[in-house]
């Protein structure tokens, strides 16, 4: 099997990895305008050799876009005009607007959407992780418009590589999405801009910062040339998710305003059933 994976940063090049390690692929070529990434990519093994995405669509049996989902969206319908029996899959967080962008097209039964719910705050093919993707979920999106062949081989990827395998159809992905990732990011970010604007002393934050701190901001430090393209795809159900978090925020506003300790208990014990879900 010859995968190519356009896209050689975190996830493109942890998948390249997980997928020689598992045997899935005996050879992957790497397609990405970031030269420095190509180069360390190579050097560090993930991929076996890199070329001009026609080329590389040519020798391959499998194509996977790993880039930014507005990328993705512009780039999709140009990579389906060349496929022949090839499939192609994307990994981005997104999928209303993605699928939305190829419904009609003659290759659409080729391509097959997916979001494998994996990720650090990290980039660059440097950052790789040998174990990704094992015990997490992917969302394979779609299915009733995707080949048969085409579906088989992504399925079977995915099972290779340790991932259970949820399906949804395209909107209600990008709305749980919106539930449990993107606006995690967004409270991230949040919470580090008030602390850089509130603590002006940088060596407060590192000395002080304890682990909840640090676990909470974590998400800062991701690239917002992949996430603002997100929060611009998912805007309707980011600003649902958004607004109502804002009103939770509120509600403890309040509790430290008036002094309603008891109420403010109550909130946090309501927040713990979150306990019973994620042990």
């Amino acid at each position: 099997m010859t995968v190519t994976v356009i896209g050689t940063g975190l996830i493109g090049c942890s998948l390249a990895n997980r997928l020689r390690e598992t045997g899935f692929a005996q050879r992957v070529i790497g397609v990405d305008n970031n030269e420095k990434n190509l180069i360390t990519a190579l050097q560090l093994g993930w991929i076996d050799s890199s070329m001009v995405l026609d080329e590389a669509v040519k020798q391959s049996n499998l194509v996977i876009i790993a880039i930014p989902v507005d990328v993705t969206r512009k780039l999709l319908t140009s990579i389906l005009d060349k496929l022949d029996k090839q499939v192609l899959m994307d990994v981005g967080s997104t999928k209303g607007a993605i699928c939305q962008s190829v419904a009609d097209h003659k290759n659409r039964g080729r391509y097959v959407a997916t979001h494998p719910m994996w990720g650090t705050e990290k980039d660059g093919p440097e950052s790789v992780v040998k174990d990704a993707f094992k015990g997490r979920v992917a969302v394979i999106c779609e299915k009733d418009r995707t080949d048969a062949d085409a579906m088989q081989l992504v399925e079977d990827l995915y099972t290779r590589i340790g991932m259970q395998l949820v399906y949804m159809n395209a909107e209600v992905h990008d709305m749980h999405a919106a539930y449990v990732s993107h606006i995690s990011h967004i409270a991230s970010y949040a919470l580090s801009l008030t602390v850089l604007e509130k603590e002006k002393e940088e060596d407060a934050i590192f000395e002080l910062a304890s682990g909840g701190f640090e676990s909470t901001v974590r998400l800062a430090k991701s690239n917002p040339a992949m996430w603002v393209p997100i929060f611009e795809q998912n805007r309707e159900n980011v600003l649902d998710v958004l607004n109502e978090h804002i009103t939770q925020l509120r509600k403890i506003k309040s509790c430290l305003e008036k002094e309603n300790f008891e109420y403010l208990k109550e909130l946090i014990e309501d927040a713990n059933k979150i306990k019973r879900i994620l042990k």
